[in-house]
């Protein structure tokens, strides 16, 4: 909360310029009407009393006071408040997150069933799910921390690692708490973005806890998973400043508070990215204007006032284009696209908005890229040129898409996505390439196209036996094809955690 109280702001501030006006034409107009009137001024207070029928009653509501309200509501609208970013809609809605997993022999106390290590990889599990299509990269410590894996959106490659993450896969005993973290700010760090930190644990040294004390936050939000028993905890935690304690629970109650806490550190990371747009408020203060301008229909009430108010807005709003509808009474084509978007109906989203940049955004969305690209095409900003490529990525129009990001950097120079996303279809289309050479001629192997070879040296004419795949069999999944591996994970891990040991210690 109080990071969006740091980020508020105006994005038009001197539309605050009509609040004090407002204010004293109402002030003028109020005392005039609570005054003396022109039939009485010029008597006697007491000759005035008794000519006067009935008491004058200061407290009643007034046009002018209506006017005021919503004239300082339209105003304030008017002004921009904003609180927060636009964010972008090629990358995922939330912060990158990396996971610390304390894997000692601790953790395998079955005080929190089945034990604390199964209900901390129980807990994981569904934060990862929850988080679909956002990165989370794992990291895993005991003596020594190791990264696991990199920050990625495919859950699958995350789950059976965390299946080969025991104690025994750990090369070092002891609580190494500060090298995850380091090693998870480095992960942050590689990302070019602000992120999360979560240490799941049932216990943190009290030296190390100590370097968590004084360690810079670098502003990461740092979050502690606690597996204990309820009614545990660890007095440790609360002297890390900035840090968010969860008690692990039963039911999804944890994960309502990591879901929150990981949110805040995404808003934090939006509120410093000098690319992104500020999302503009001022239209949640039109609805309290919109109520208070039915007070107008009042028996009494004059509608000079009226009509001001109804002008006022009209100078400010710019122009929208009229369409198919009653929708378009009320909502303009970019609210309705919007509306399309939050229900996922992305296909008609895109045909909704009139802000071509969003409507090629919705069409990427339906899996309609083609369309998208050619809408992205024809803008002509880094953004657009940017999500073009994305587009012809995916579209597997992988030439076409390397000329589209080297414009990107040539209208951005400097883009670390940009240049990132180059290198990549630089490589992707250089691998498609190689191989199908290889693939025509039998370079890779030597053999020529009007080469004759025997697979069967030994025992030429012998009988052998093939097995080819179905044809109508489905590709295997990401965690189907790593747990396919003839090789015991754990034992994999271990030997890539001594492996890594080894090297730093040279």
């Amino acid at each position: 909360m109080f990071d969006t109280l740091s980020l508020f702001h105006f994005l038009r501030p001197l539309w605050l310029v009509a609040v004090p006006l407002i204010l004293l034409l109402w002030y003028l107009v109020r005392r005039r009407l609570d005054g003396p009137t022109t039939e009485t001024a010029g008597l006697a207070p007491h000759l005035a009393e008794a000519l006067s029928v009935g008491t004058r009653d200061h407290r009643r509501l007034h046009p002018i006071d209506g006017f005021a309200c919503v004239g300082v509501l339209l105003a304030l609208a008017s002004a921009g408040p904003t609180w927060s970013k636009l964010p972008n809609p090629l990358i995922a809605d939330t912060a990158p997150l990396v996971v610390a997993l304390k894997v000692t022999p601790s953790m395998e106390q079955t005080d929190l069933a089945p034990s604390r290590l199964e209900r901390a990889r129980f807990k994981i599990t569904d934060l990862i799910t929850s988080r679909a299509g956002a990165r989370t990269a794992l990291v895993a410590y005991a003596g020594s921390a190791h990264r696991v894996a990199p920050l990625t959106e495919d859950a699958n490659i995350l789950r059976p690692l965390l299946e080969g993450l025991t104690p025994q896969a750990m090369p070092v005993d002891g609580d190494s708490a500060s090298s995850a973290l380091t090693l998870a700010q480095g992960v942050l760090t590689d990302a070019e973005t602000q992120g999360a930190i979560l240490f799941v644990l049932d216990d943190l040294d009290p030296a190390e806890a100590k370097l968590f004390e004084t360690a810079e936050p670098d502003g990461t939000q740092l979050i502690f998973l606690t597996a204990l028993p309820p009614g545990q905890s660890l007095a440790q935690l609360d002297r890390i400043p900035n840090a968010t304690v969860v008690q692990m629970t039963a039911d999804d109650g944890d994960l309502v508070q990591l879901d929150r806490a990981i949110r805040s550190a995404y808003v934090a990371a939006l509120g410093q990215d000098d690319r992104l747009q500020w999302r503009d408020r001022g239209r949640l203060l039109t609805i309290p204007a919109a109520l208070l301008v039915l007070l107008w229909f009042r028996r009494g009430w004059t509608t000079r006032w009226a009509i001001a108010v109804l002008l006022l807005p009209l100078i400010s709003a710019p122009h929208q284009a009229q369409a198919e509808g009653w929708r378009d009474w009320f909502l303009t084509p970019d609210q309705q696209g919007q509306i399309a978007m939050n229900r996922k109906e992305y296909s008609s989203a895109g045909n909704l908005f009139q802000d071509r940049y969003l409507a090629g955004y919705a069409k990427y969305k339906a899996g309609q890229y083609a369309d998208a690209a050619k809408i992205f095409a024809a803008l002509s900003t880094p953004e657009a040129a940017f999500a073009e490529g994305m587009a012809r990525i995916r579209n597997r129009e992988y030439r076409p898409a390397i000329a589209t990001f080297e414009r990107a950097l040539e209208l951005r120079p400097g883009w670390p996505e940009a240049e990132h996303n180059l290198a990549l279809s630089k490589e992707i289309l250089e691998y498609i390439e190689t191989t199908r050479e290889q693939s025509d001629t039998g370079e890779d192997s030597g053999i020529g196209a009007d080469d004759v070879v025997f697979d069967n040296d030994v025992q030429r004419g012998a009988d052998t036996t093939t097995e080819f795949a179905d044809k109508n069999a489905t590709p295997q999944t990401a965690d189907q094809w790593i747990s396919s591996i003839d090789t015991d994970m754990t034992k994999f891990l271990r030997s890539r955690f001594l492996i890594e040991n080894q090297e730093a210690g040279k």
